[in-house]
């Protein structure tokens, strides 16, 4: 992976080329702001497959970031 650009409680943005970014979704999880010590396994896929759906459902209508 190229550069780290951001990291937060549970998503970090990487720079993948020259005008593409990678959103990697992790298993943690926080609430007000604190990062909890338990994980939920999957939670990283299962956020992205719901991401996936929503944008492949409604590219026809709103243009969206996913490539």
């Amino acid at each position: 992976m190229n550069e780290k650009l951001f990291e937060g409680k549970v998503r970090a943005i990487y720079e993948a080329s020259d005008d593409s970014l990678l959103i990697v979704t992790s298993d943690r999880i926080s609430a007000y702001d604190v990062i909890m010590p338990t994980l939920i396994p999957d939670k990283g896929i299962i956020l992205n497959s719901l991401s996936e759906f929503w944008f492949s459902l409604t590219e026809s209508t709103v243009k969206n970031h996913l490539i």
